[in-house]
């Protein structure tokens, strides 16, 4: 009977550390073009102390879609403020606020030397010719629907709309061009800054669609005490540096 409690015992206390350990890990669901500074600054919180993140990178509104059907996050970064919005309205995340912005860019392969003046008259289908023009998936990913408003405003987006190549993300759009497929693609400015195989061939103004604005919550359904810590983090200054180094602008 002794032996039986005590390897009762040891099982409980097995399995108190077992919760233990993961009530150190944090899920954090954010947008595909924060991944390289995002995955900077989790292992730079956790250096200090803090927990271990795992983060899972998509589209904001597919890892939106995901917390409405109950996925297990703590943070959700989104990379417009409609999936937020949406997520706000259901009661889904706390205290949402902007963190970062950013600029829309056309971008081609590093070997093309041609450059584009975007504004009124911008001849974008004569550019692209028999190509394709690589980006997020307009009617649902914040890339893709800051592009079409800004062709749109130029007056140039029914012209330019039958050579789409839509993509799941805007990381997938940079990896269109990147890899080729396509001959431009209109990404975030830090996406283009992070691949070696395209550069930046134009840059939109900001009059041709809203302002890029990236929010962040902590999920409604989270219990960890760490997620609105890991927020707070995100706003200081080392976090913040390291923003900027990826191109990312900061909004106070």
């Amino acid at each position: 009977m002794i032996r039986f409690v005590l390897w009762i015992g040891v099982i409980l206390f097995s399995a108190g550390l077992g919760n233990a350990a993961n009530a150190q890990n944090l899920t954090v669901f954010a947008a595909a073009s924060l991944k390289n500074a995002l995955d900077e600054i989790s292992g730079n919180w956790k250096s200090t102390g803090g927990a271990t993140v795992s983060a899972s990178y998509a589209s904001s509104s597919v890892i939106a879609k995901q917390i409405e059907q109950g996925a297990p996050a703590d943070v959700y970064i989104s990379a417009d403020e409609q999936w937020m919005d949406y997520l706000a309205q259901k009661s889904l995340v706390v205290k949402p606020h902007d963190l970062l912005g950013n600029r829309l860019v056309l971008i081609t392969g590093k070997d093309n030397k041609t450059d584009a003046a975007i504004g009124p008259g911008f001849d974008l289908a004569k550019l692209l010719g028999t190509g394709r023009l690589s980006v997020g998936d307009p009617s649902n990913v914040p890339a893709g629907i800051y592009a079409k408003q800004a062709l749109e405003k130029l007056g140039i987006w029914g012209a330019v709309e039958p050579k789409l190549a839509p993509a799941a993300d805007v990381r997938a759009a940079l990896v269109q061009v990147a890899r080729g497929e396509a001959p431009y693609g209109i990404v975030y400015e830090t996406d283009a800054k992070i691949d070696p195989n395209v550069r930046i061939a134009g840059i939109f103004p900001e009059d041709t669609h809203p302002p890029i604005r990236y929010p962040v919550a902590v999920v409604a359904a989270s219990h960890n005490p760490d997620a609105t810590k890991f927020v707070a983090y995100l706003g200081g200054p080392e976090a913040g540096a390291v923003f900027e180094r990826y191109g990312f602008s900061l909004i106070k």
